[in-house]
């Protein structure tokens, strides 16, 4: 998934830097080791779905991380949905190959999205993850999973090489059947995090950049 990453809410979920995302309601699970088709046949969900995000970017440019919050919607299969809504709104529109970007105050724009790889692997991840397409997933990326289902990794290495130039690796977090964060590393610059479902939920104003990747990577207490 660029940071991707395409949380997702109660059976109507909701992405990545740009990798990012979806999905949903927590069942109630017990300690068992599992494998990466147990973890991507309990992500899979049909549209339309929604998530809450909370996606957190780090950049030498910058004086702190920008805290982006919003939420990523899937209203049918093909189409990716990714409202930016504080500190700015912006919302960008992932289908049929094209991205669409409108933010206010500024004209919408629309480009193919086989010039940001990033974007269109974001969109084709997400919808294989919540179609539960395990076949296509591993056509994209070579896939590895840790833990067990109440606490689990999931990890994505692109095989693409124009995708693997600029992400080293994905990696989703999640507890039973809800995906609740997603690191993308890139090959230059820093970690990007997306915290989804309800871990999104739980980040507060005054939410450090330590509780932040324990929510990510432990869940919520």
């Amino acid at each position: 998934m660029t940071n991707m990453s395409l949380t997702i809410m109660p059976r109507r979920i909701v992405p990545c830097s740009c990798l990012v995302p979806l999905i949903l309601f927590a069942a109630p699970v017990c300690a068992q080791n599992i494998d990466s088709g147990w973890i991507l046949q309990a992500l899979a969900r049909p549209a339309p779905m929604r998530t809450a995000f909370v996606e957190v970017r780090d950049s030498p440019l910058l004086k702190q991380p920008l805290r982006l919050s919003g939420e990523y919607r899937r209203p049918i299969d093909d189409t990716l949905v990714r409202e930016v809504r504080t500190p700015y709104r912006e919302i960008t529109t992932l289908r049929n190959g094209e991205a669409s970007i409108a933010r206010d105050g500024k004209p919408p724009r629309t480009f193919s999205l086989s010039r940001v790889p990033e974007l269109a692997s974001l969109q084709s991840s997400f919808g294989a993850l919540l179609a539960g397409d395990r076949a296509q997933i591993e056509r994209v990326y070579r896939v590895g999973a840790q833990g067990d289902r109440t606490r689990w990794m999931l990890t994505l290495t692109p095989k693409d090489k124009a995708l693997g130039a600029r992400v080293r690796d994905i990696v989703l977090y999640g507890q039973g059947a809800e995906l609740r964060c997603i690191e993308t590393r890139p090959v230059k610059g820093a970690l990007q995090r997306t915290l989804l479902a309800s871990a999104a939920l739980a980040v507060k104003a005054n939410t450090d950049a330590a509780a932040l990747q324990a929510l990510c990577r432990n869940g919520v207490k």
